[in-house]
């Protein structure tokens, strides 16, 4: 049994506990001893607010998993873009060491002489000093 009192005329009265369960559940209108009409405010009630935490959390733990997911994508990607730069620099600057000029195609015997020369605003890149990556990553 649920003790209540009448907003209007202060007069305290008792409701069954179901009786009152139900009153809040419908907002139903209920009337004090004295007869003054009165219903429990609309609202969420504790269980529609610990729902739609629940709720909540659930999306907000999903979005999180689906942001991982797309970062782990998106590095692993990256990852790859750099293996191919890598390669790339590779195969330069081993057709440079046998003496191909990489701007003209040509092979000479003093390439060092030529790209001087004919190529000064040409600047290597230093292979040795990109960062290792694996090849096979999982």
């Amino acid at each position: 049994m649920g003790w209540l009192r009448c907003y209007r005329c202060k007069e305290q009265f008792c409701l069954t506990d179901e009786v009152e369960a139900m009153l809040r559940r419908n907002h139903q209108s209920f009337f004090c001893p004295w007869g003054h009409s009165q219903a429990f405010r609309e609202g969420e009630t504790e269980e529609q607010k610990l729902r739609r935490e629940v709720n909540n959390l659930k999306q907000n733990k999903a979005y999180l998993e689906d942001r991982r997911r797309e970062a782990e994508a998106e590095a692993e990607h990256q990852k790859h873009r750099a293996n191919g730069y890598k390669g790339h620099a590779t195969r330069i600057s081993r057709r440079v060491k046998a003496g191909v000029c990489i701007c003209c195609n040509r092979t000479f015997q003093d390439l060092a002489r030529h790209m001087s020369t004919k190529h000064p605003t040409f600047t290597p890149i230093d292979v040795d000093k990109l960062p290792q990556t694996d090849h096979k990553a999982a």
